[in-house]
């Protein structure tokens, strides 16, 4: 499949507490254009909404976040997630997520932990907690002496904020939840939540050419 990084300049970043609004909500973010959709392992509900949207949302490609365990690996892609993504990774997470068969985001915060992905062939990372960890001054550092990384950074970006990690030209796209607000989700108002994702699907035109 194409790269999850080049899904979409915004992958939504879904904490659900109930699995019945997981179609309705991933059908307003595809609507809006934005198909990846990271369903954080965060609630007991999750595991049975990625099942719901794999199986009742064809255009979505629906990923398992806050992986932290190879059981939960396997739990992930069982269920239908197509991409997994963690805040960290060790070892033993990483072969596990290598031996899922669907793309993986490990997360990372420092240099050395991006080189030693790299130093393990992998390219493509999550750098988490984003706006905690340095922001764009950080990544912008990085982009010299490791152009080979790629990233989707997530924690604390906001549609404000977004266009400045996009113009980077290490990061293919970001994550965030600015277009999933409480009330609405609450309220069941998905065509709020379209038109936020659509709004966020238009920051491709802000992303370096």
């Amino acid at each position: 499949m194409t790269s999850v990084l080049d899904l979409a300049p915004v992958i939504p970043v879904v904490v659900l507490d109930d699995a019945a609004d997981a179609v309705p909500l991933a059908r307003a973010l595809v609507a809006g254009g934005l198909p990846a959709i990271e369903v954080t392992l965060r609630t007991p509900a999750a595991l049975d909404a990625i099942r719901a949207i794999a199986d009742g949302v064809p255009d979505a490609v629906v990923g398992a976040g806050t992986v932290l365990t190879p059981a939960a690996v396997t739990d992930s892609v069982t269920a239908g997630a197509r991409f997994l993504v963690s805040p960290g990774w060790t070892d033993t997470l990483l072969t596990a997520m290598r031996a899922s068969g669907v793309p993986f985001l490990p997360g990372v915060s420092t240099t050395s932990e991006v080189v030693a992905l790299l130093e393990r062939g992998v390219t493509e990372m999550k750098f988490f907690p984003a706006e905690a960890a340095g922001g764009t001054a950080y990544l912008k550092s990085l982009a010299s002496p490791l152009p080979q990384a790629a990233f989707c950074p997530t924690g604390g970006i906001t549609a404000e904020s977004a266009p400045s990690y996009l113009a980077l030209p290490n990061v293919r796209c970001v994550g965030g939840t600015w277009m999933l607000p409480a009330d609405a989700i609450a309220a069941k108002d998905w065509d709020r939540v379209e038109s936020l994702a659509r709004e966020a699907s238009t920051l491709r035109l802000s992303r370096r050419a």
